[in-house]
């Protein structure tokens, strides 16, 4: 393994000295005085402003935006990073995507306007819905109206991504090791002889640590290098998702029975955050708010565990979350893998938040609802909250009301009022104790309509 951080810097390989601090944030590295590259901003240094962004090149011609206030230095081994300054167009002036957004008057002050363009040349190549490209990207004088239409105006330029570098290493600074093994067995290994290690998956959460709290941990132990935990497979009873598989390698696999989740998931954060944020990220933080936990217990997800000593065990997702912030995983265990269950035949699922912002917003409430009706009663019902108590949770009380009911109105408002005996929520910034129980109740009730009438539109957006 190497010693020295190494990756492809927009089209250009570098090599960084012995004794970088691989534990600093991408962005404060490409501003400093090594780099110099002041292009890209720092904003609000969590990864909501998306002044920030840079753009990965992954090999298989992928382009993935990404926050770079969050990523850390020691997760580029490896990769290709684009910034502002390596777009030029073919004659050494302006990029046309730059150019676009000149000549759209898509800029004014100009300080969001790097990161802009930087997701502007991932969207050109990845295509999508234009306001989901723009989600991660705040412009406060603009107006989005001009900036909408220049991304109309840009085109992938066909330019193709740099060849992969190897992405293990074990890069060392004064007070910090950053281990990214190459392998499950060497990560098991490392984790035994490293458990106060931070576990680093994707790093949306754990970047903020470093980003806005300035900790610099000893001994940070980077997942996203060990190709087990890259692993993403589909067949006829469900999902095998890698503990390391970004949500945005995930969408894609989401059809079907899981599309009310895939709709859940294009609300978590934006197209950065996807880009980086993992499942196996999402559990191992076990904050009660994570939108991607109460469909894991609703779908009664399995959750694969491994250490070097005991092998795999294999846990419920029910039974993963202890207490808040905590979780069962040993000191020496690593989540290698979640078993995702495709809904039974029949069942409907639906898959909800409730945030101040539609998009890119932390949940107040966030909901995995999943109904089976036969004969005009319900078969089943699982139900699943975040927000609602220390830990997401199901609520048994209001699934007992449902079993058995009839598919009528009526047993949805029997089942939330049962509410009330499941859960006890706390008030906080987000949200009080009575607007978190009476927001979960609406989206219980409203599961009916989804059930009996599936042709109503029961949210209505502006085009």
């Amino acid at each position: 393994m190497t010693d020295r951080i190494a990756f492809t810097l927009n089209g250009a390989p570098c090599q960084l000295p012995p004794g970088t601090w691989p534990g600093q944030t991408l962005l404060e590295w490409l501003r400093g005085p090594e780099a110099g590259l002041c292009g890209t901003k720092e904003g609000c240094a969590e990864g909501d402003c998306g002044a920030c962004t840079v753009v990965l090149e992954e090999p298989d011609g992928r382009r993935v935006p990404l926050n770079s206030c969050l990523a850390l230095l020691g997760q580029m081994q490896g990769r290709a990073i684009r910034t502002v300054e390596g777009l030029r167009g073919a004659d050494g002036g302006a990029h046309p995507v730059q150019q676009a957004m000149a000549e759209g008057d898509a800029t004014q002050c100009g300080f969001c306007t790097p990161g802009i363009v930087m997701s502007a040349w991932a969207h050109a190549r990845e295509g999508g819905d234009v306001h989901d490209a723009l989600a991660g990207n705040l412009c406060r004088c603009t107006g989005y109206r001009p900036i909408v239409d220049a991304f109309a105006h840009m085109a992938d330029d066909g330019v193709a991504p740099p060849p992969p570098l190897p992405a293990a290493g074990h890069f060392a600074a004064p007070g910090q090791d950053f281990l990214a093994p190459g392998s499950l067995a060497e990560l098991l290994a490392l984790r035994a002889a490293h458990p106060a290690a931070w576990l680093l998956a994707g790093g949306t959460d754990l970047g903020l640590r470093v980003s806005e709290h300035r900790e610099r941990p000893a001994a940070i132990l980077s997942l996203g290098a060990v190709p087990e935990l890259q692993r993403l497979q589909a067949d006829a009873a469900g999902l095998r998702i890698g503990a390391a598989v970004t949500y945005g390698r995930l969408l894609p696999a989401l059809d079907g029975g899981f599309a009310p989740l895939a709709g859940l998931l294009r609300r978590l954060g934006s197209r950065q955050i996807r880009g980086m944020g993992t499942l196996g990220g999402n559990l191992g933080t076990a904050s009660p708010i994570g939108d991607a936990l109460p469909p894991l217990l609703a779908l009664e997800a399995e959750i694969v565990l491994a250490s070097a000593a005991r092998g795999e065990r294999r846990v419920a997702a029910s039974a993963f979350f202890t207490g808040y912030r905590q979780t069962l995983l040993r000191p020496d265990e690593v989540i290698t893998r979640i078993d995702l269950p495709r809904p039974p035949p029949g069942a409907w699922l639906a898959c909800d938040k409730l945030s101040k912002r539609h998009d890119q917003d932390i949940s107040t409430v966030s909901t995995a609802l999943l109904l089976r009706v036969q004969d005009g009663r319900i078969a089943e019902a699982r139900l699943a909250f975040g927000g609602m108590a220390a830990t997401p949770a199901r609520a048994p009380a209001a699934e007992a009301a449902l079993r058995g009911a009839p598919l009528e109105e009526a047993s949805f408002r029997r089942a939330a009022e049962a509410l009330a005996t499941d859960f006890t929520p706390l008030s906080d910034w987000r949200g009080s104790a009575a607007y978190r129980m009476a927001g979960a109740q609406g989206l219980l009730r409203r599961l009916y309509w989804r059930a009996a009438r599936p042709e109503l539109a029961l949210e209505v957006h502006a085009p």
